[in-house]
């Protein structure tokens, strides 16, 4: 039995230098339509034609090649992490609350490889 359970979403988040621009990029060549943004907080998500997918656009940290978080939406991401952090998964310092829309932590695979738990708040 797995200790985390998703809800079936999931963001594929990437830093960007320009979140209008690669917004408009995957519009034009793949038809994908921003779902919303929030521009105080350097974050946009725009669709894809896979059920539950996101691809999210966050700009303002530096932009490396490669550079891709997956995001998996979960309903309680108190009790997600607490099962992960009993099982020895580090985390990346403290949940982020951004009130009102979701509460967001940055945990570590075996490989070092980061992943983040998403627990929205606008659903």
């Amino acid at each position: 039995m797995p200790t985390v359970k998703t809800n079936g979403e999931i963001t594929i988040a990437l830093n960007v230098k320009d979140r209008a621009e690669t917004a408009a990029w995957f519009k034009q060549h793949f038809g994908f339509e921003e779902v919303f943004s929030m521009d105080a907080e350097g974050w946009t998500e725009i669709s894809t034609d896979t059920p539950g997918v996101t691809l999210g656009l966050g700009e303002g940290m530096e932009v490396q090649k490669g550079n891709c978080v997956p995001v998996f939406g979960v309903a309680d991401i108190a009790k997600a992490r607490r099962d992960l952090e009993a099982a020895d998964t580090p985390f990346d310092g403290d949940t982020l609350h951004i009130d009102g829309m979701v509460k967001l932590a940055t945990f570590f695979d075996p490989d070092g490889n980061a992943f983040m738990l998403a627990e929205s708040e606008t659903n």
